[in-house]
């Protein structure tokens, strides 16, 4: 018998996140590991009338393809998948990682080189997400490298990941709307604004971070379970950035954690990058592709009932607190044109001196909104 928990995230990522209806295609994309959460959802697509398709995924065939590709093999992007991403109406992905450091001893070069094939996916994928003709969420299914990573046991870090997406109350699907009515005031107070500036101060050996970031062309997205679950944060698409970031948390990308980052921007792109661990894998991930470079992304995680780093980008971004920007790729729908095959998220702490203003004003301090009826 399946968690009763499964049944319950099922029915708010079809009917909330997705808002699946009759004779949407749906695809369902996680490892065999996951096939619980996989039931669940088909379960649930058919009882909304939707035609669910689950589309199978392996950390051991990337393994694989990683160790023996050629080159060019390592460049090929299927067009079975293209078609896949060209043609559903939903997908629902489950993020199943048995062993989240399973690439970390692969050459990041050839990591580089098989994420670069990605790119056109990527476009289509956003660009139809942007539009409205793909609805899509991504949340994780628990496993047990993923509480390993979160020094938990396997129970704990479930009983986590469900708390986090509200499933544990009567009607997640309504908490989750007074979510996006508290985040919708923040969206509504920066829409409009030019400059948003992050600083936060020298610490733990590095010198802080100090970064003002052009969003006049941005487009301020409200982020409460639609395409990420759980959820919990607004962000917007950059048109420039100057400046620098020391990244206080580590930097998680398939399945390697890079330590100490420091980007430092200037005319919008990264011009230099550190890092205090795993910096040869920074650099190759930025050097995949001319956009690669470009900040995608910034975004303000607003989720206060996430308090630990836990070495998984999918909560960590959401904390509250922090601020988050992703290099490589933008969404569409958020102002931002930049292409890339990477999409790197990484999360930066604001509670010990940190603070955000747009304009010149100081709306976030010390990790907390200074307005009532805002998140926290």
């Amino acid at each position: 018998m399946r968690d009763p928990r499964l049944d319950k995230l099922a029915n708010v990522l079809v009917n909330y996140s997705t808002s699946v209806k009759k004779g949407d295609l749906v695809t369902v994309s996680a490892d065999a590991a996951a096939f619980p959460a996989v039931e669940a959802v088909f379960e649930a697509v058919l009882r909304a009338g939707g035609n669910p398709v689950w589309t199978p995924r392996s950390d051991r065939l990337l393994e694989i393809m990683l160790e023996h590709a050629s080159d060019e093999q390592l460049r090929f992007f299927s067009p079975l998948e293209m078609h896949r991403v060209q043609t559903a109406d939903v997908q629902i992905g489950f993020w199943v990682e048995q062993n989240p450091k399973h690439l970390g001893k692969f050459d990041p070069a050839r990591v580089a080189a098989h994420q670069s094939a990605r790119r056109e996916f990527m476009k289509v994928f956003m660009n139809r997400a942007a539009t409205g003709s793909l609805r899509w969420v991504g949340t994780i299914y628990p496993t047990h490298g993923n509480a390993q990573d979160a020094e938990r046991s396997l129970t704990q870090f479930e009983d986590f990941v469900f708390r986090a997406g509200l499933l544990h109350l009567e009607n997640p699907v309504a908490a989750w709307e007074q979510v996006r009515e508290r985040q919708q005031r923040v969206c509504d107070y920066l829409q409009g604004k030019k400059l948003v500036h992050f600083t936060a101060p020298a610490r733990d050996g590095h010198d802080g971070t100090d970064l003002r970031v052009d969003v006049s062309k941005g487009i301020w997205i409200n982020c409460a379970g639609k395409e990420n679950f759980p959820d919990g944060e607004v962000f917007a698409g950059p048109t420039g950035v100057e400046g620098h970031v020391n990244y206080t948390y580590p930097a998680v990308y398939q399945g390697r954690e890079v330590e100490g980052v420091r980007l430092a921007f200037r005319g919008g792109r990264v011009v230099d990058a550190s890092a205090k661990k795993n910096e040869s894998f920074l650099i190759n991930m930025l050097d995949q592709d001319a956009g690669a470079r470009v900040l995608g992304e910034i975004a303000i995680g607003t989720n206060y009932s996430i308090t630990e780093f836990m070495k998984n980008t999918l909560f960590d971004e959401k904390m509250g607190g922090t601020f988050h920007a992703a290099v490589g790729a933008g969404y569409p729908e958020s102002g931002s044109s930049n292409e890339s095959g990477l999409h790197w998220d990484m999360v930066c702490d604001l509670t010990r001196g940190g603070a955000i203003s747009a304009d010149g004003e100081v709306f976030h301090r010390d990790g907390r909104f200074l307005r009532d009826g805002w998140p926290g």
